[in-house]
């Protein structure tokens, strides 16, 4: 999963930061952008997408991934930035501020390129399966944001929190329409359910 890292360091890019996020589809809650950059030539064995682990293995991975890299943030958007401006626009904030944060030469991302950056760049399908640095980003994202939510679960026990994250699992959706939405429900995204009052 070094190719790509490779083939840059290769060609003389120093800063390479990779970003993915996480909570883009969930119905509560933030969307939690992480970068990452590595030094040249660093090697993370066991380093993989994040949904791929278990969330024992997601947090070591988190704990080693800080600890190697030469540098890493995190950036979130929350409910009502969401619910304003659209998740698109959210995940694109979260960027942009990280990369105002840790000065990248390049760009590895998941899916979406963003080219309001105007810095060389690859983004690929299935990013966090292909390239280390995005894989790490989805840990210490999704590690980041878990946490967040589990944290908040005692606030709002109707919704189940600390299970599903705040995706629309059937045991969150049943919650919805017995007591409606709570403060952390992303209305713009509640519309979609049809039978929930956002």
């Amino acid at each position: 999963m070094r190719v790509m890292e490779d083939a840059l360091w290769a060609g003389g890019y120093r800063r390479i930061l990779g970003m993915d996020e996480v909570g883009r589809g969930a119905l509560a809650g933030p969307v939690t952008v992480a970068g990452v950059i590595f030094s040249p030539g660093a090697h993370l064995p066991g380093i993989r997408d994040s949904k791929t682990q278990s969330a024992t293995r997601r947090s070591q991975a988190d704990g080693v991934i800080r600890s190697a890299a030469v540098s890493y943030a995190l950036a979130s958007r929350d409910q009502d930035y969401i619910d304003q401006w659209g998740i698109i626009a959210a995940v694109k904030s979260c960027q942009m501020e990280i990369i105002t944060r840790l000065a990248p030469d390049y760009l590895l991302l998941d899916a979406f390129d963003l080219p309001e950056a105007h810095l060389p760049q690859t983004a690929t399908v299935r990013g966090d399966s292909k390239s280390f640095t995005i894989a790490a980003a989805s840990i210490v994202a999704k590690v980041y944001r878990d946490n967040f939510m589990t944290l908040i679960d005692d606030g709002y026990r109707h919704y189940g929190f600390a299970a599903n994250k705040g995706y629309g699992t059937a045991q969150h959706r049943q919650a919805l329409r017995q007591h409606g939405a709570c403060a952390l429900h992303r209305s713009s995204f509640l519309g979609f359910l049809g039978d929930v009052d956002a």
